[in-house]
């Protein structure tokens, strides 16, 4: 049987918009199908669960979690209180035990476990980042806008907008967050977003404010996790702005061979190939996406094309990536939804069991 797909796209709730969009995907031309929208308050981030079977959103109560039907709706299970302000991320680890979620407001990583049948249990742990940064209204304190795990599950690398590190916990046999590691990036760099190569041996992480990509090595040793800083990227095209421009979203091709990035401001996508012996990327082109604000970014299943949600011109605009000549070209016109934060394109009707 062929496989189907869907695509949710988390909204701010103000305007027309309620919450996640549902989308089905047509993945061969490259387009999207609006559906429904399912109720959340201000879903400004989603992810699903390892098992497939729920959909977690950020909500203004907290955290809610819904059970991933057949056909891609969502039938709400439960909602829990995070002891903080909403927060603006949220992943899951590979045992399916633990979600996080990263609190951009309060500056705080909060740790939850996770019930078998979807339910959303305790709040395990929550930390609190400290300490100040140095630009006024952008990053003089705490930011948490990015946690996941490493990929071999063993650490918690917690991204901080505001102080301009990241932050590596590993979770005690107490379930508690233990800080283990710091990456200290550039002063007033404004650390975003953190992916990890396929192979898990690099890191790629995003900074708003120097619109720029770095390449990390990432390995275990017996004194715990070691990165190192490898390259340094831009992200932009050539026409930069350096008070306007905010590097924003961050991908993976399906195969791992490129890495996409968004930037606001000049509002383009940028693709690097990378190098799968080294880890090291090569930019291919940075061109616009038809939109203003391309918050977050995702790749079909098919890896040939990718979609924008812009959250500023209120659009999803899509394009075929062509790997040969460097270029993406528009499928459609652009499709209009309020204040689109995050977009996850997954497939549909996986098992049940």
């Amino acid at each position: 049987m062929e496989k189907k797909y869907v695509a949710y796209v988390g909204t701010y709730t103000h305007g027309e918009s309620i919450g996640i969009h549902l989308y089905d995907v047509d993945v061969e031309n490259g387009s999207l199908s609006f559906r429904k929208v399912i109720p959340v308050n201000n879903s400004s981030h989603t992810c699903r669960s390892v098992n497939k079977k729920f959909l977690y959103s950020i909500a203004d109560e907290g955290v809610a979690v819904f059970e991933i039907k057949p056909d891609g709706d969502l039938e709400k299970i439960n909602q829990i209180n995070i002891d903080g302000m909403r927060g603006c991320y949220v992943s899951v680890d590979e045992t399916g035990k633990y979600l996080l979620v990263a609190g951009y407001h309060d500056g705080k990583v909060t740790l939850i476990h996770t019930h078998q049948d979807g339910h959303l249990g305790s709040v395990m742990d929550g930390v609190f980042h400290k300490g100040l940064g140095s630009v006024a209204e952008r990053n003089f304190r705490p930011h948490v806008s990015c946690v996941r795990m490493t990929p071999d599950n063993k650490y918690v690398c917690a991204v901080d907008n505001g102080i301009d590190q990241v932050k590596v916990y590993r979770i005690t046999d107490r379930d508690k967050l233990a800080l283990v590691d710091i990456i200290r990036c550039e002063r007033e760099s404004c650390p975003r977003r953190i992916r990890f190569s396929l192979d898990g041996r690099f890191a790629y992480i995003l900074y708003e404010l120097d619109n720029k990509v770095e390449v990390f090595s990432y390995t275990d040793t017996p004194d715990g996790p070691e990165f190192e800083r490898l390259q340094t990227l831009a992200t932009p095209s050539d026409n930069v702005d350096q008070f306007h421009d905010a590097a924003s979203g961050l991908c993976l091709s399906p195969d791992g061979r490129y890495l996409f990035a968004s930037t606001a401001g000049d509002d383009t996508v940028a693709m690097f190939a990378i190098d799968q012996e080294t880890g090291l990327l090569t930019k291919r082109f940075a061109l616009p996406i038809s939109g203003s604000y391309p918050k977050d970014i995702a790749m079909f299943p098919d890896g040939k094309h990718i979609a924008c949600v812009n959250h500023e011109s209120n659009t999803i605009t899509t394009f075929a990536v062509d790997y040969e000549k460097n270029l993406l070209v528009q499928s459609g016109r652009p499709m209009k939804v309020d204040t689109p934060n995050c977009i996850l394109i997954t497939e549909m009707g996986c098992d049940q069991e």
